[in-house]
């Protein structure tokens, strides 16, 4: 039995970080970004200024049709590319899949990342198979771009706005779903939302100024967010009546349909961020809910993410960029 799906699945930030602050970074001249800024993907120079960008997520279902999963799998692989500012181009496949299922389901699983890689404009050439008792699926993937076109998650600028394009909630929906809670109108649209692309929000944005950007995963706005702020020396302060939610998702948190990665996720970034006194529970939770194929996050000036609103449907304008100060999150109403 699948006990945490989807980038839910993913391990507790702040264990995740007790190992990887003590390995040694592995230097090369040619690696641009490494792990080390917790940013997107990795950035590898190879002549010049043409860099490959490249990343790599996979995980269990969060839904039973095996279709759907391949497409959110995939979906939610190709965002890290988008995040980077790139296009993808090419990818392969990890897949994990259970000898006693039937092959059709392996077949459906593919079909659906094939579907969404074909539509991103990418391509799929090869990958990887093991037996597992849990099917767990996702991608390598590779883009392409010149080093100035290139976001990352570390310059965002005093002054900027934080756009967020997709609303939050998926995590605390697809735990609902599990628990046969969730009405029918919030699962279509958790699922509608996990298996959208982040290339439109990408397209319109590139043609943009975006200081820095980020993808919402399964760290969750706070904990991504917290990774930038850190990342670029800067405090972030997030007003919760702009922050979009999924209809009827903060109905279930206050139901207590939270997943455990947001206990994960509210640990971790715990120590850095301030909450103004009266925002109520299940908001918060909700700040914390680990997201599955989740949107872009973005540093930009203003009347950047002005026109960013009026291009990109699914955009808000969510908080703004401010001078460090004693907490790098701060929550306001």
């Amino acid at each position: 039995m699948v006990k945490t799906s989807g980038c839910a699945a993913k391990l507790a930030p702040e264990k995740l970080h007790q190992v990887l602050d003590t390995l040694p970074l592995m230097r090369n001249d040619n690696l641009v970004e490494g792990f080390e800024s917790s940013d997107d993907a990795l950035v590898y120079r190879i002549k010049d200024d043409l860099m490959a960008i490249q990343t790599v997520d996979f995980f269990p279902p969060m839904v039973d049709d095996p279709y759907v999963f391949g497409q959110v799998a995939a979906a939610n692989a190709l965002s890290d590319i988008y995040a980077m500012g790139a296009e993808p181009s090419i990818a392969m496949n990890l897949l994990c899949f259970p000898s006693c299922l039937d092959l059709e389901e392996m077949r459906q699983i593919l079909l659906g990342g094939q579907d969404k890689v074909r539509e991103s404009g990418a391509v799929i050439a090869g990958g990887h198979t093991i037996s597992d008792p849990v099917p767990k699926y996702g991608l390598c993937v590779t883009g392409f771009a010149k080093e100035d076109s290139i976001w990352s998650n570390k310059s965002a600028r005093v002054g900027d706005s934080l756009v967020l394009t997709k609303a939050l909630g998926v995590g605390v929906i697809n735990t609902a779903v599990k628990a046969e809670m969730a009405p029918s109108s919030c699962e279509k649209a958790a699922i509608a939302s996990m298996i959208t692309l982040n290339k439109v929000a990408r397209d319109v944005a590139r043609n943009l100024t975006v200081h820095a950007a980020t993808d919402i995963t399964g760290f969750s706005l706070l904990g991504h967010s917290l990774q930038m702020a850190q990342a670029s020396g800067v405090s972030m302060l997030y007003h919760t009546g702009m922050i979009p939610f999924i209809p009827g998702s903060l109905d279930l948190a206050s139901l207590g349909l939270i997943p455990e990665g947001a206990y994960n996720n509210y640990d971790y970034v715990k120590p850095f961020v301030s909450f103004e006194q009266g925002i109520e529970q299940n908001v918060r939770d909700l700040l914390c809910d680990p997201q599955t194929s989740g949107g872009l996050l973005l540093s930009m000036p203003f009347e950047d993410a002005r026109i960013m609103l009026a291009n990109y449907r699914g955009a808000r304008i969510i908080g703004e960029v401010i001078k460090k100060e004693k907490s790098f999150l701060l929550i306001q109403k």
